[in-house]
């Protein structure tokens, strides 16, 4: 044999023995997690193995796996929204074999009689018991402690009201799927808190749920559903559910991404909800990547600064690398930050692919930025240049929801709370084809109603999303995007003609008759059965015209026991957001009633999203009673 190929025979040999031998420094880790106080089986809830970092998620039975873990004693936590977080410490692996542990969580105790100390743990997330925080600043119960200067900011709500069909028969709204308002919410609950009335918006936490609508079978992207029922918290009133289903685009289909991660590193960005937690969001995102895609890393802080130039995908270890080398610290300047993320964008721009600037921050923009409008006026700019914009919020105490919204709204992206690992994962891994390809641009909605079937009606949410009627057919008005795969739900509440309506108070006050004309529906409209008209407009991701849809919806008296379980689901989280916003318009709703409803319609729930709903509730009507 020759001297060459004797080497390699023993460094082959010795690559096998290594690999054999690191196989063999390595266990299993496999348990359940389970309610302390119910012993039921706990789902979606994330476990870690502190030390190596890796998890899981538990399934619907509560049950997890975590293989190739170090052989050794390790900590292993489990953490869930509206639960502490619980960890088994000195959790022994053996090599090649399985450790079996068991992990009781036990609920937020919303009722308790403390207040202080449901009002210091407020404002933040579940954390480890050592806080990670100096000791003035933790009170070793699983949280730390919010600061006490907060400077959060939530855009003022005006709801919707009551529309007298004769006077005021359209209604016009662009779509809107974004989920931070949902992740918020339950932030604030699980910290012991109602949420501010207007960090609660409807129509973002009906659509935090998928729902089994039919996929499209046409040319268009997506496909409509329509069903009616009688609405739960007012018996004499109906409801309709407008659905849309976005094509499912499966990954390896999807087109080349041209992705700039552009990460806050300013010193708000410091606590454990926010830089950590956004480093691990992130390396997810990154092992999702294919070798076709790109990343670039821009960072601000004092000053803005590139990272990492644009990468291939297939070189995770690089791009992994540059995250875990990121700190903070400095004052925050946004706007510089933003304009050097859109210029690595076009220097790199994939025709025909997904180019998008991803921010994450917690929104604090206080240096830097001349004025909101101008930065606007920019990202406008560049969403008709193809470059898209998404915006993922991190933390609490500085959180700028209303206009983190304001830009993804602008930018033809989303916006994403994450408050824990389990929200990054359904956001940039679950979800990652919605997230991040949209299949339609400026959706909007135009539903005329039939003044004959129809008295009055209420739009559910969507009150920044309004739009004038004119601007229905006006493609120069931006819209709402629609991802692959993604859902999104509009209920309306309809009064049906000929039953006793009386405004309620602050709705619009009734209109004098009028002097030199008539307000009177088209004869034909008493003979139609139909209740309402429903179009639809939207254009291609790359396209600037817009293409019609309509849809004639013909009226029912179906009982909303008969309804299909999403309907009832979807009900019921509307009703919960309705007594969070202590509506004028909540009519008979309970926090009983809203269980009961969901309970009820939860129907299959794999990744536990419906089973958490159910807890964050029953938390809520804890905190309302403790208010009482």
């Amino acid at each position: 044999m020759r001297p060459q190929n004797a080497l390699s025979l023993l460094a082959a040999l010795s690559l096998i023995l290594g690999s054999l031998a690191l196989a063999a420094d390595h266990g299993t880790i496999t348990g359940t997690v389970t309610d302390a106080k119910t012993n039921t089986p706990i789902a979606g809830a994330t476990v870690v193995v502190k030390g190596p970092g890796l998890s899981a998620m538990t399934d619907a039975a509560g049950r997890f796996t975590i293989a190739n873990v170090p052989t050794g004693f390790h900590t292993v936590e489990a953490s869930m929204a509206g639960y502490h977080a619980s960890a088994v410490r000195l959790v022994r692996v053996s090599r090649n074999s399985e450790a079996k542990i068991a992990i009781k969580l036990r609920a937020v105790n919303t009722r308790a009689k403390d207040e202080g100390r449901a009002q210091k743990t407020m404002l933040y997330a579940p954390t480890s018991p050592a806080c990670g925080m100096a000791a003035a600043e933790c009170d070793h119960s699983g949280y730390y402690l919010p600061p006490e200067h907060n400077t959060e900011e939530y855009a003022r709500i005006y709801e919707n009201k009551f529309l007298e069909t004769v006077h005021d028969p359209l209604s016009t709204f662009s779509i809107d799927v974004d989920p931070a308002s949902y992740a918020n919410v339950r932030r604030f609950l699980s910290g012991g808190q109602m949420p501010p009335k207007d960090a609660v918006r409807i129509e973002e936490l009906v659509n935090y749920f998928t729902y089994d609508y039919p996929q499209p079978e046409g040319s268009d992207p997506f496909a409509v559903n329509v069903e009616m029922a009688s609405c739960p918290w007012n018996q004499d009133h109906k409801l309709v559910r407008i659905g849309l289903k976005g094509r499912e685009v499966p990954t390896d289909k999807l087109p080349p991404a041209n992705l700039v991660f552009l990460i806050d590193v300013s010193g708000s960005m410091h606590s454990p909800d926010k830089l950590p937690l956004l480093k691990s969001a992130f390396k997810m995102l990154v092992n999702e990547l294919r070798p076709q895609d790109r990343v670039a890393i821009a960072v601000y802080a004092s000053s803005e600064g590139l990272v990492l130039p644009s990468t291939p995908g297939k070189d995770r270890k690089a791009i992994l690398a540059v995250l875990d080398k990121l700190e903070a610290g400095g004052s925050t300047a946004g706007a510089a930050g933003i304009q050097l993320a859109y210029k690595v964008a076009k220097e790199n721009f994939v025709k025909g692919g997904n180019n998008r600037v991803i921010l994450a921050t917690d929104g604090d923009f206080n240096v830097g930025v001349s004025s909101t409008s101008e930065l606007i006026r920019m990202i406008e700019e560049k969403r008709e240049q193809g470059i898209f914009l998404s915006v993922l919020g991190f933390g609490t105490g500085n959180l700028k929801d209303s206009r983190m919204e304001q830009l993804a709204d602008k930018g033809n992206g989303n916006y994403a709370y994450i408050d824990g690992i389990s929200e990054a994962r359904k956001v940039l891994v679950s979800q990652m084809g919605g997230t991040l390809f949209t299949i339609a641009k400026d959706v909007k909605i135009q539903v005329e109603f039939n003044p004959a079937r129809v008295r009055a009606y209420k739009l559910v949410g969507y009150e920044n999303r309004m739009l004038a009627k004119e601007d229905f057919n006006d493609d120069k008005k931006d819209a709402g995007e629609l991802g692959s795969g993604h859902t999104v739900t509009a209920l309306y509440e309809i009064v049906p003609a000929g039953s006793t309506f009386r405004q309620a108070q602050g709705d619009r006050p009734t209109v004098d008759p009028l002097r030199y004309q008539q307000a009177q529906a088209n004869p034909k409209a008493g003979a139609s059965k139909e209740i309402m008209t429903i179009k639809l407009r939207y254009k291609q991701p790359d396209g600037s015209a817009s293409k019609l849809l309509v849809r004639e919806v013909p009226d029912s008296d179906a009982g909303f026991a008969k309804a299909s379980d999403d309907f009832r689901f979807a009900c019921a989280v509307a009703e919960f957001g309705l007594l969070l916003r202590d509506s004028e318009h909540k009519g008979k709703s309970s926090y009983a009633q809203v269980l009961e409803i969901a309970r009820d319609s939860r129907g299959k729930d794999p990744e536990g999203y419906r089973g958490e709903f159910l807890r964050l509730v029953d938390a809520a009507k804890g905190l309302d009673v403790a208010k009482k």
